[in-house]
């Protein structure tokens, strides 16, 4: 038995409204995306956090962006284990097929997921070291980031440090897919990570000749 409602009566209401405007106002671009289908620009891998808007940091347009979210943005490393792995099919599928020139992994301030990984490494979250807990499990993806940060003590800027490894980890990983190292050493993909801090909309670009993120 499927267990599921009718949806809310005032998202259907949103919905007539998006189409009576938006929809109506680019149909004859939608059109275009549904029979051409999808050639974006870029894949963006970034968290879950409802309050990072992704397409709209970058004015983007449907069918620029394709997007792939999962708590605190992380990209596990190459494992073509029997276990399910949701972001690694989608790095194959934007890579692949899609054949995207650029991956964009994009970290946020005042992460759940990040702070969730520190209060779990620090043995403040018992909850997270269950076997049974899939945030957890999950975070921990992410613990050689926290030894790196461990030792700053500001839990504040331990905390927004932890985000940027959570950036850096992702690239790293990135790399490890074999489909993706040989298309950066054909020099036809490139990686990037960005933080922003969503209170005041600033945007940081990791920048390797310094070793750091800079304002973009």
């Amino acid at each position: 038995m499927i267990r599921a409602r009718p949806l809310p009566a005032n998202l259907v209401q949103r919905y007539h409204g998006w189409r009576a405007t938006t929809f109506a106002e680019s149909r004859a671009w939608f059109r275009t995306l549904a029979e051409k289908g999808q050639r974006p620009r870029a894949m963006v891998i970034g968290c879950c956090d409802s309050r990072v808007l992704i397409s709209q940091i970058f004015g983007a347009e449907p069918g620029e962006f394709f997007v792939h979210r999962n708590i605190a943005g992380l990209v596990p490393p190459f494992d073509p284990g029997g276990d399910l792995h949701g972001t690694s099919a989608a790095v194959e599928y934007a890579v692949e097929t899609l054949e995207v020139p650029q991956v964009i992994v994009l970290g946020h301030s005042l992460c759940g997921g990040v702070r969730g990984c520190h209060d779990m490494c620090a043995g403040l979250a018992p909850h997270l070291q269950e076997r049974s807990s899939f945030v957890g499990r999950w975070m921990e993806l992410l613990r050689p980031g926290y030894e790196r940060v461990a030792g700053i003590e500001d839990e504040d800027e331990r905390l927004r440090a932890l985000e940027r490894e959570a950036v850096l980890l992702s690239l790293a990983n990135l790399a490890t897919f074999p489909f993706v190292a040989r298309r950066l050493e054909c020099d036809d993909l490139s990686l990037h990570g960005i933080w922003t801090d969503i209170g005041d909309g600033a945007l940081h670009g990791w920048d390797p000749e310094r070793g750091a993120f800079v304002p973009l």
